[in-house]
């Protein structure tokens, strides 16, 4: 059976540096969570001058994975426990916070020397209460690792974590969580097998399509309902794609900040605990 569709939600501004503003679909006035996905971020298109100087500098997280996906240009990853990182077009990192880190993310000197475009989408992805003061990890696929799925001509999309489509992407999570990005031609007809049950996103960064009777645009994210698996999809442009896919966290969600946790309280004591510097150092 065809899956309803709950929410077709379009992307707001958000002004998330002086210098950056990304486009967010969720969360959204009319529809908060999709637990384990808290937050979508995407850069679009962002032309960088040479000689340029931009960069998300230290701050904390806690208790929930930011994981990017890298569009366009490269980006560079650094955090206190110990990771660097750089992501180039096509790369998609995890990072676990766990009980607590600061990083600071943008693009690579290099990029930032010679110029060029950046492009990137960042999610939020929920880990349940009984691993939020796990310790942190790090984990980066590269393009190429990333296995094709729903492979035809003109679909060029990769898996980057999960199980589906009879493949395994290289990410893991603490529970189960697909992701998978890329492009489709235009004119295509794309049948999507989903999970019962599971929370089930379509973000369309560039380009448009016809999902499930609906026409959906450039920065519109698509909120399915849990029952039924049939997503059919045709574009009607070229059309880059973020289709995400997971088993419920049935638990409260406290969020605030750069935090997610189950209770005001743990909030309250992330904030506290970052300002008394239990988040430790990072220099830049």
């Amino acid at each position: 059976m065809e899956k309803k569709i709950l929410h077709i939600l379009t992307g707001r501004d958000k002004q998330i540096t002086p210098e950056e503003t990304i486009k967010q679909p969720l969360p959204h006035q009319n529809f908060r969570f999709a637990n384990p996905f808290i937050v979508i971020h995407h850069l679009p298109p962002e032309e960088i001058k040479p000689s340029s100087q931009l960069r998300i500098h230290p701050h904390p997280h806690r208790g929930f994975s930011p994981v990017t996906f890298t569009l366009q240009g490269e980006g560079f990853h650094r955090d206190n426990a110990g990771h660097d990182n750089i992501v180039k077009a096509g790369d998609v990192q995890w990072m676990f916070a766990g009980k607590g880190l600061l990083h600071s993310e943008g693009p690579t000197p290099d990029l930032l020397k010679r110029g060029g475009v950046q492009e990137f989408i960042q999610i939020w992805v929920n880990a349940p209460a009984a691993h939020k003061w796990d310790a942190p990890f790090y984990q980066s696929a590269r393009k190429e690792e990333q296995p094709h799925v729903l492979v035809q001509p003109g679909v060029e999309l990769r898996l980057a974590s999960g199980s589906f489509d009879g493949k395994t992407g290289p990410l893991k999570s603490h529970t189960p969580v697909i992701s998978v990005v890329g492009t489709v031609k235009a004119g295509i007809h794309l049948p999507i097998k989903a999970n019962e049950g599971y929370w089930t996103l379509l973000y369309i960064a560039n380009g448009s399509a016809y999902i499930n009777g609906k026409d959906i645009d450039t920065y519109q994210l698509v909120v399915f309902d849990k029952a039924d698996t049939d997503i059919n999809l045709r574009t009607t442009a070229d059309t880059t794609l973020l289709f995400l896919s997971a088993e419920p966290i049935d638990e409260p969600i406290a969020a605030k900040d750069n935090f997610v946790m189950n209770t005001k309280e743990e909030i309250d004591q992330a904030m506290e605990d970052y300002n008394n510097g239990v988040f430790g150092t990072l220099s830049h």
